[in-house]
This record gives C-alpha cells, sequence and structure tokens, in this order.
C-alpha cells in the first residue's frame, strides 16, 4: 500500500481538496495498488480543544460543483510521527514546504514534494483563502494529482 498525506496552512482549503480530488480520481480508475490518502495541517489555527473546523464552505462547493463530496472531514495537524508512516508528504506550496520540514524535524528520505511539481508549470497551488478562487485551486489541485498519479503509474510496475 502506498500511503499519501496533503499538507496545507489550516487544512480546510487546498489539502482537503487534494485528498478528495485524488480519491475520486481513483474511483474511477482501477490500480493494482492501493493508496491510502489523508490530509492535514502545519499550524493548529483550524483546531480547537482537539477538535478540527470543518472543510471549508467555499472549498466544500467547488468540490460539489465537480461532484465530489468530503463529508465532515475536519482539520488534524501534521505529526512528526507521520514522516515514519507516509511514503509521500505532499504541500501545496513553497511556505508548506518549509514548515513541513520544521515539523517533520528534516526530510531525509525525500517524501516531501509540492504537489504542483508533478505538473510541468510547477510551482505554488494558488491560495484560495487570500483570492477567493477556489476554482482556480480546483484546477491547480486536479493537474498536480492527475501528474501525480502519471508519476505513480510510471515508478511503481503493479500500478495501472
Amino acid at each position: 500500500m502506498i500511503k499519501i498525506m496533503f499538507v496545507c496552512h489550516g487544512n480546510i482549503c487546498r489539502s482537503p481538496m487534494a485528498e478528495y480530488i485524488l480519491k475520486d480520481m481513483l474511483k474511477k480508475k482501477t490500480f493494482g495498488t492501493d493508496l491510502y490518502i489523508a490530509s492535514c495541517a502545519t499550524s493548529t489555527e483550524e483546531i480547537c480543544n482537539g477538535i478540527g473546523n470543518p472543510v471549508y464552505p467555499p472549498a466544500r462547493q467547488e468540490l460539489k460543483r465537480h461532484g465530489i463530496c468530503c463529508g465532515d472531514r475536519r482539520a488534524v495537524q501534521l505529526k512528526k510521527s507521520d514522516y515514519t508512516e507516509y511514503d509521500y508528504l505532499i504541500g501545496m506550496d513553497s511556505a508548506n514546504i518549509r514548515n513541513m520540514i520544521r515539523i517533520l524535524d528534516g526530510d531525509p528520505d525525500e517524501k516531501v514534494h509540492r504537489l504542483m511539481d508533478y505538473t510541468q508549470r510547477g510551482g505554488d497551488v494558488a491560495d484560495p483563502w487570500y483570492s477567493g478562487r477556489f476554482d482556480t485551486a480546483y484546477r491547480d489541485i486536479y493537474d498536480g494529482c492527475t501528474g501525480f498519479l502519471k508519476y505513480l503509474k510510471q515508478k511503481y510496475a503493479d500500478v495501472d
């Protein structure tokens, strides 16, 4: 099983969008290897008394526009122990990567990547928190997940 963790600042917009976009893609395509997909935050801003906030309503609405439901998903924070639990820890932007490396105490096995690095254009996933452009974030994430699945197919012989 390949374990994937998507990471953003608060785990209420981009990383849960990536989690559910990739899960939706996998519903439509059969793979020879099981993939476990989750998401989390680098900050605790969306977590109060151990209870995480739900997916931000505009992010939820954008997913719904594409026929994707994210249920009652709630924010959780990245932990140092996640490094040993996951094969890929994929951040949405450069600031996420810096914070991930700090929380994880490094990246000796090169498991930490930016999602857009799996596309030809690279860079950061647009942050809809500031722009309000959840459609643009969706497009970036969709393209990143498409590229990531292509990468997995090339890397693992048993992935269809």
